[in-house]
């Protein structure tokens, strides 16, 4: 009896120890996957792409508590893989294109009319994706994050110039997403009409390979 009972006891032990491994064994492959976590690994020089989430905005306020400030409904940015490490790890990107549709933009600044358009400034960025969901932005050696937007205003047109010296994010593999929250940008350059910081929040999803048939969508592992 005691010969089945450790028997059985073994079994559990084992069964727990096993259990308990799945999600390592998941991150067992490389940090970017398509077909799922753990699938297969996103080559190097793929290039990855996704838009706002459907329903959502990406918004620059004046405040991180306020509503003051500029809102988009269209934006997209486009990256290449660097390095895409076994996992845990970082996987590296090349951000080379991040856009925003200035006829979906809209204004709440008293004195402002419309937007004219909003560029982002001293591309390419370095995008770092940690195991753990943790994106990193930053900028060239020397350089900063940039964005130049132009707003039509009573007193005409004029250009707010936003810096930040690196923007943090999160990926999310339940929509496939990466999110910015209320990251701040300080005002470099532009009339008083320029709110002094700017707190931008978005979220894209889903992120896509777009080098591989159907565009799948990419895991974090």
């Amino acid at each position: 009896m005691r010969t089945r009972t450790s028997l059985a006891l073994a079994a559990a032990v084992t069964a727990l120890a096993l259990s308990a491994a799945g999600p390592a064994s998941a991150a067992d492959g490389s940090v970017l996957t398509t077909g799922g976590a753990g699938g297969t690994a996103v080559a190097t020089g793929a290039v990855l792409n996704s838009s706002l989430a459907a329903g959502t905005s990406a918004t620059l306020y004046s405040s991180s508590t306020g509503t003051s400030g500029l809102s988009c409904t269209s934006s997209k940015f486009v990256a290449s893989v660097v390095d895409n490490p076994t996992a845990p790890g970082t996987a590296t990107e090349s951000v080379t294109e991040h856009t925003f549709d200035a006829s979906s933009c809209t204004s709440n600044v008293i004195g402002v009319l419309g937007v004219t358009s909003i560029k982002v400034d001293n591309l390419p960025y370095t995008s770092a994706v940690g195991s753990d969901g943790s994106v990193t932005i930053t900028p060239a050696a020397g350089s900063t994050i940039q964005t130049t937007v132009v707003l039509r205003t009573l007193l005409g047109s004029i250009n707010c110039v936003y810096q930040a010296p690196s923007l943090s994010g999160t990926a999310d593999n339940a929509d496939n997403s990466i999110s910015f929250s209320k990251q701040q940008f300080t005002k470099f350059s532009g009339s008083s009409l320029c709110f002094s910081n700017g707190f931008f929040t978005a979220k894209y999803a889903p992120v896509t390979d777009t080098t591989q048939t159907d565009s799948p969508v990419v895991f974090v592992n």
